[in-house]
């Protein structure tokens, strides 16, 4: 049992991480107080090659220090000590930033300024050696989160002739279903949270929203190396960088890990500071999530096993009876993104029912729309693509007379600048990305 509570104290800190025989232990402490101890399982792991084990050790390191971002947030201490030593600039500043920003949504929802506490320990401003070519086997690993956008990704890397592994964290069934029906090998790395940090939760110690992309990102930089691949592919959308709300003069993004700021930030870290030849990228980055709904219609076969639907993956508590809850904003969301681009008899037999024709959900779609609310703190679409996607419903005899697509046209619709409501645009690839050259073909079935 903890012996304190943790946001009484002064400092947080990272203790130690040590790698044996396929699992990593990462440990951690309030001041001196017992340690917490997180484990990753990484299975049938082979022995780490000579060449790549100061890389190993690097990443594991960087790893170490994201993913304590799930116990620091339990007390939020003024002091972050790193009982193995200072850091560089550019770790500091990578992971500076990646707690300040990817907490930004439990600050906002806890009334915290945490710009006074997050100032990881550097050691100067030298930047370490340049990381060494490795020679990383040519192959990617795809992570799948059981949603449509790492399916997309699948089939897309699949149609590349891609040599691809579909990975995941965690234990659950949802994905690993998901993962069969790509075709793909797959891999599936467990995560044992330290028992402590829930006694903590249940003893009332700050809890809320995670970056937990970033953790996952960490994990699979460490399995890249130990496994052999030269590629980690995300399926992370361009909407993701958009912020939920402004908070205190700061942008506050739910999806901030999934950004296009941070892939940058941790694929530069990692070029420079793990091996010249490891790629970390989000496949979608140039989409806008309508036009990974569109290339997602495109495939039937996923229909009876993925769900987005994050009361699936709850670590505690109920799950719901079906696959789609249909009462949360990502049921909300992906229904309404579906929509335009899937017959409306298959999107009912997807979901078990109709959402747009359900007066009660009123509230939920409004904030989609940002009309009258902010948009959800969830991994959800721009509030334009909402706003486009029942303008287009509005317009189909299917959908028309459904309760809330005909509230859309009589009560929103006359509030909104019908110039901006056009789909086509938002169809369209656009902005940055790091897709490596060998997958730049992919980007050509964007259109």
């Amino acid at each position: 049992m903890p012996l304190s509570d943790p946001r009484k104290a002064e400092v947080f800190r990272f203790v130690r991480a040590d790698y044996a025989d396929g699992e990593a232990r990462l440990v951690y402490a309030f001041d001196d107080d017992l340690e917490l101890v997180e484990r990753i399982v990484f299975p049938q792991a082979p022995a780490l090659l000579p060449e790549r084990a100061a890389a190993f050790t690097t990443a594991l390191k960087l790893l170490h220090l994201i993913a304590g971002v799930s116990y620091y947030k339990a007390g939020v201490p003024r002091q972050i000590r790193i009982d193995h030593g200072a850091l560089d600039a550019q770790t500091a500043e990578l992971l500076d930033a990646l707690y300040l920003h990817g907490l930004g949504e439990f600050a906002y929802q806890n009334g915290l300024d945490l710009s006074e506490c997050i100032h990881f320990p550097r050691a100067g401003t030298a930047a370490p050696a340049p990381a060494p070519v490795l020679g990383l086997p040519t192959r990617s690993l795809l992570p799948v989160g059981g949603g449509k956008d790492s399916l997309v990704s699948a089939e897309l890397l699949k149609q590349h002739g891609e040599n691809t592994t579909a990975v995941w964290v965690g234990n659950s069934p949802l994905i690993a279903a998901c993962v069969a029906a790509t075709g793909l090998p797959g891999l599936n790395i467990t995560r044992q949270l330290a028992p402590e940090l829930f006694e903590y939760n249940k003893a009332g110690a700050w809890n809320g929203h995670i970056p937990v992309t970033a953790i996952n990102s960490a994990i699979l930089v460490v399995a890249a190396l130990l496994y052999g691949y030269d590629t980690v592919v995300f399926s992370n959308e361009r909407s993701a960088s958009s912020a939920t709300l402004e908070y205190d003069g700061r942008a506050v993004n739910h999806q901030w890990s999934k950004g296009w700021e941070f892939e940058q930030m941790l694929a530069a870290w990692v070029r420079a500071q793990v091996a010249a030849d490891l790629n970390y990228c989000s496949l979608l980055r140039p989409l806008s999530e309508l036009a990974v709904t569109r290339l997602f219609a495109r495939e039937l076969r996923y229909d009876a096993v993925f769900s987005s639907c994050n009361r699936n993956f709850r670590i505690l508590g109920p799950r719901p009876v079906d696959r789609w809850c249909g009462q949360c904003p990502k049921c909300h969301f992906v229904f309404l993104a579906l929509a335009p681009f899937v017959p409306k008899p298959r999107l009912l037999n997807i979901f078990g029912r109709n959402l747009l024709d359900d007066e009660s959900q009123q509230q939920g779609f409004d904030a989609l729309l940002e009309f009258r609310e902010h948009k959800p703190f969830e991994c959800v679409g721009e509030g334009r693509e909402s706003r486009a996607a029942l303008q287009a419903l509005s317009q189909r005899p299917e959908w028309r007379e459904d309760a809330l697509v005909a509230r859309f046209r009589s009560v929103v619709l006359p509030q909104l600048d019908a110039t901006e409501l056009a789909l086509e645009p938002l169809l369209q690839p656009a902005g940055p990305h790091a897709v490596p050259p060998r997958l730049a073909g992919i980007l050509d079935a964007y259109r």
